[in-house]
């Protein structure tokens, strides 16, 4: 049966048999006066005729309570406090000192040195065990506090060992997570793709890549952003790289068939159309995505994209201009029978597009105020003069020396396509 606890203050306490009571006064009849009421309630008594005596037997074990005379030869009882104190020892003692002395100096003098209460001498033996009483509680409240303390402790030692163990497991993920994204950097003649995928924590929510739609002629990029972050976010992710992947061209949602290299493949609005179908009517799950997918042909410069919910598609011009490509557009996997919108554009040798996710143009600095996208293009202009991968590092730099070297807050990836013509 279940035991309802009651608070502190509604408990009745009797004394408790363990309770260890040190005895200490130069006067032997005092002692054993006090002694015969201390037992007759149940403590275990011990004496000692000096502050001396009583010194060295704190040394050597442990009281809970203290009754010691104020004034004594030698040691002092206010002395022994303040020795007492200085001990080591795990629990409290409570200390009474016993006084003729009522001045309010000599009472602060006391509660300085480390005394808890006092008793006028000669003592009442109903105010002694009043005041027994009111050490009971504070020592009970002690235990209570030791025992839940110590619960804590062995709670956070069982928490540490859950959390080293997910540790290691998430380190694990992350690997596997890297792996979804094979190749950093491909070169396909007329032009090189390359990638910056750094996620916030452990695994991450964000997707960047590339494939072949068909050899030499057309390859797509794409740039996914998961809603949320950890373990749910990185499992989406590592289901949308498998249907963006080119190592299974049977299971890319992009792809429509073909033979000998020569592969169709759904225009880009009809890619995100896809998705937002199967996120609704097929995977049903609380999460959205957002994602920039970029179709272009490496004979024309020919540009087909969709932004869906993504941050604009930058096309940084060879001749210094940085144009923001879309308007927006709904996330995948909100909302049924959405529409998406094709937009097009036209690459010249030496142009370079990019998509990107917002952990980029959402970066804080220590105030919180956003890199943005001015900010981010500024930095394209300032550093056009990289090449691909040089860039995306450059970007990252940059990104932590705005940041104040904090972590970032969220993903940061992208995937910047420079086309030769």
């Amino acid at each position: 049966m279940k035991q309802v606890s009651r608070p502190l203050s509604l408990v009745s306490r009797s004394p408790d048999l363990s309770r260890r009571v040190l005895v200490v006064d130069d006067s032997r009849a005092q002692r054993k006066i006090l002694c015969l009421l201390l037992q007759r309630w149940g403590y275990q008594v011990t004496e000692a005729a000096s502050g001396e005596e009583a010194l060295r037997l704190c040394e050597a074990q442990t009281f809970d309570i203290i009754l010691s005379d104020w004034v004594m030869p030698g040691l002092s009882g206010l002395d022994f406090c303040k020795s007492f104190r200085a001990l080591p020892r795990d629990g409290y003692g409570y200390f009474i000192l016993l006084t003729s002395k009522s001045e309010k100096t000599e009472i602060a003098d006391g509660l300085d040195g480390g005394a808890d209460d006092f008793l006028i001498k000669p003592v009442s033996p109903d105010e002694l065990h009043a005041r027994l009483r009111a050490g009971e509680r504070l020592l009970g409240m002690q235990r209570e506090l030791i025992d839940k303390n110590r619960l804590i402790g062995a709670t956070l030692d069982e928490l540490q060992k859950l959390y080293d163990s997910l540790d290691r497991d998430l380190i694990e993920a992350r690997k596997l997570q890297q792996t979804l994204v094979r190749e950093r950097h491909r070169d396909f003649g007329r032009g090189t793709a390359s990638i910056l995928l750094r996620p916030s924590g452990h695994v991450g929510g964000d997707l960047a890549g590339f494939f072949d739609i068909s050899v030499r002629r057309r390859i797509a990029l794409y740039s996914v952003d998961v809603s949320g972050h950890g373990v749910a976010s990185a499992m989406m992710t590592a289901r949308l790289a498998g249907m963006l992947s080119s190592a299974a061209p049977d299971q890319n949602i992009a792809l429509a068939g073909g033979v000998d290299g020569n592969r169709g493949a759904w225009p880009p609005e009809m890619v995100a159309w896809r998705f937002n179908r199967m996120m609704l009517d097929d995977m049903q799950v609380d999460q959205y995505f957002t994602m920039a997918y970029a179709e272009i042909d490496l004979h024309t410069g020919k540009v087909m994209l969709v932004q869906a919910g993504h941050p604009h598609p930058l096309l940084i011009r060879a001749n210094g201009g940085v144009e923001l490509l879309g308007n927006g557009g709904m996330p995948i996997g909100l909302l049924p029978n959405v529409g998406f919108e094709r937009i097009e554009a036209q690459l010249l040798p030496g142009d370079r597009l990019f998509l990107v996710s917002d952990g980029v143009t959402e970066c804080p600095d220590p105030q919180g105020v956003e890199l943005g996208v001015e900010g981010l293009t500024q930095f394209l202009l300032d550093h056009a003069t990289l090449d691909a991968p040089g860039l995306l590092d450059a970007l990252v730099w940059s990104l932590n020396a705005y940041a104040g070297d904090a972590d970032f807050p969220d993903d940061v990836s992208g995937v910047l396509f420079h086309y030769r013509g």
